[in-house]
């Protein structure tokens, strides 16, 4: 096969279909033990064309085992248990349209539409005169077009809006003729869907079922009698959901909108708080541990506490398509997965990237868990509609020290920056008050400094006390290393003819001698002054020079000074300090 899927080190490349043809997206695949026999199932709601062929696709191994047709764009699939019966087997939760389509044994089972929203008087009021033939189809379209200006489309019934689409005159009265008997019905439409356990947390537990809408409300149902419990209204549309906690014990909803926003809901509480106020519009968002990671459509994974702050930011080097959750139980490993549009699924422990794996196409939907009887599977959906199974290697390790620091954005990186003090506030009113008083002080300073600095460099230079020659005609280094702890040491001093020579031009320094200063009190030396070999450029010459400490009485400490001169010149050519080390004195026995 010519688009081999490339591989990688820790995964196997279980499976892939180029020619599997399904169109779907991350909320809309799931894995589950739909027949209790510990075969897991892949479940998939394909979107089909999305206008037409809707399915919902169950894959067993590398087959589909059935099929069932839906009859809307799908938005979300989830498995939940809905009854203590035994065996414990889950339903399929499928949010399409304005209902809840369940599946239990592989099977149809239960439609629950969302209830019906009110429908707005005015709209009501023409259709009626319409059923009693006052109203004639160009009186009714202007009428529900002036309804339609100055209210939203969203608060109209859909029998409304497909009136307003149609174009000629014997369209709209056919229309009117087929549907003036029929009852208007202000229906939702669900964007978003998750679970949440009711009494327990364990993970055959009964669970309730949590849905947005598009009219901006966020609906609790019970799973068991399909009821609604709770119903939330915010600001915006929901698009993510996520929760923690137990129905009937205490429980969290963060909920992603469309405005940019994250929304935190309470139990005991109607009212909505503004958690996390986002730079760009959601792409995912996962919860792992007691952190929200959201990613971002400007290239961004940023993690949050629950309280809305900021703990850190990557920016990744694609756009990101989907994300998804990698949790290993057994071991206790739970990382961020991202899909990015560069053809790559990256893995992440906080900020840390462990692991990247990469397809032959942009992945669309990814999910992480136990299909068949292998507890580490990722299934992968590319934008192509190719099927991919990658197995996880039990030799596989991942740890937080494994991985490569991410691309950190300097710019999103938040200071530790301590708590301001009564000494710092004082500091600053200090500063606003006397502000061009202290810039002119330190202006001048600064100066003097400088100033200083000059006729220390000039006195150097006219003094040649410097260790490197400024003479272009002799240029020399010398430094000089003190060895031993007294009373006599070994001084080796190190002379260096840095000029550059040719063959035909080796510029030779001859005529130089090399005399020390210091305190007749404190130090003999031996030599004291000695002649220069003539000094080949690039080639250091060491002289070993003996000096002894004299004053026996105390421990002493001075500098010996190293002048080379020649008598050609009235100044030395270099000079260098050398500061002795303390000696240890003479010990009479």
């Amino acid at each position: 096969m010519d688009d081999e899927v490339p591989t990688n080190n820790n995964w196997l490349n279980a499976y892939y279909d180029p020619v599997a043809g399904i169109y779907t997206f991350p909320s809309c695949i799931a894995l589950a033990d739909l027949n209790s026999d510990g075969d897991n199932k892949l479940v998939i709601a394909d979107l089909g064309s999305g206008l037409y062929k809707m399915t919902l696709k169950v894959f067993q191994g590398t087959s589909v085992v059935q099929e069932n047709a839906l009859l809307d764009l799908p938005t979300g699939i989830v498995s939940v248990y809905m009854d203590n019966m035994e065996p414990r087997t889950p339903g399929i939760v499928v949010a399409s349209g304005s209902c809840l389509f369940v599946y239990k044994n592989m099977r149809p089972y239960y439609k629950y539409p969302l209830p019906l929203l009110p429908v707005n008087e005015a709209e009501k009021s023409l259709w009626n005169a319409v059923r009693n033939g006052d109203v004639v189809a160009d009186a009714l379209t202007a009428a529900l077009s002036s309804l339609k200006d100055e209210i939203y489309a969203s608060a109209l019934t859909s029998q409304t809006l497909r009136f307003l689409q149609l174009e000629s005159r014997d369209e709209a009265e056919a229309f009117i003729e087929s549907h003036k008997n029929v009852g208007l019905k202000r229906e939702t439409v669900v964007t978003c869907l998750a679970t949440m356990k009711k009494s327990v947390a364990e993970e055959d537990a009964i669970s309730c079922l949590v849905a947005g809408t598009e009219h901006k409300e966020i609906q609790i149902i019970d799973s068991e009698a399909f009821t609604q419990l709770k119903s939330y209204n915010l600001p915006s549309i929901p698009v993510f959901i996520n929760v923690s906690g137990l129905y009937d014990v205490d429980f969290r909803l963060f909920v992603a909108c469309r405005d940019g926003k994250i929304y935190a809901l309470k139990k005991d509480s109607t009212e909505y708080r503004v958690c996390i106020e986002l730079g760009s519009q959601v792409v995912g968002m996962e919860r792992i541990h007691k952190h929200m990671v959201v990613a971002t459509m400007d290239k961004a994974v940023s993690c949050y506490t629950t309280k809305g702050k900021k703990l850190w930011s990557l920016e990744l080097p694609a756009n990101i398509v989907c994300t998804g959750i990698m949790d290993q139980k057994a071991k206790g490993f739970k990382a961020l997965m991202v899909g990015l549009d560069n053809n790559e699924i990256r893995i992440y422990k906080d900020k840390n990237l462990v692991d990247t794996l990469t397809l032959n196409d942009r992945p669309q939907a990814i999910c992480y868990g136990r299909y068949g009887r292998e507890d580490s599977t990722l299934v992968s959906v590319t934008s192509s509609g190719a099927l991919n199974v990658h197995i996880l290697k039990r030799t596989a390790e991942y740890s937080e020290q494994s991985g490569n620091q991410g691309q950190l954005n300097p710019q999103k990186t938040k200071l530790n920056i301590p708590k301001k003090t009564q000494l710092f506030v004082d500091q600053t009113v200090r500063e606003r008050e006397h502000g061009t008083e202290m810039f002119q002080s330190f202006q001048h300073d600064l100066q003097l400094i400088r100033l200083q600095a000059a006729k220390t460099y000039i006195h150097g230079l006219n003094s040649s006390i410097t260790p490197i020659s400024d003479d272009p005609d002799i240029p020399l280094k010398l430094n000089a290393t003190v060895q031993g702890i007294g009373p006599v040491f070994q001084m080796m001093v190190t002379v260096e003819n840095t000029a550059s020579s040719t063959a035909s031009d080796p510029k030779l320094v001859s005529d130089l001698k090399m005399m020390f200063k210091f305190s007749d009190k404190v130090y003999t030396a031996t030599p004291r002054i000695f002649s220069l070999p003539p000094l080949v450029p690039g080639i250091p010459y060491r002289f070993p020079i003996r000096i002894e400490c004299i004053a026996t009485d105390q421990p002493a400490q001075d500098t010996v000074t190293a002048v080379v001169f020649t008598r050609s010149k009235p100044k030395p050519i270099v000079t260098a300090n050398i500061s002795m080390p303390v000696s240890e004195g003479v010990v009479v026995v």
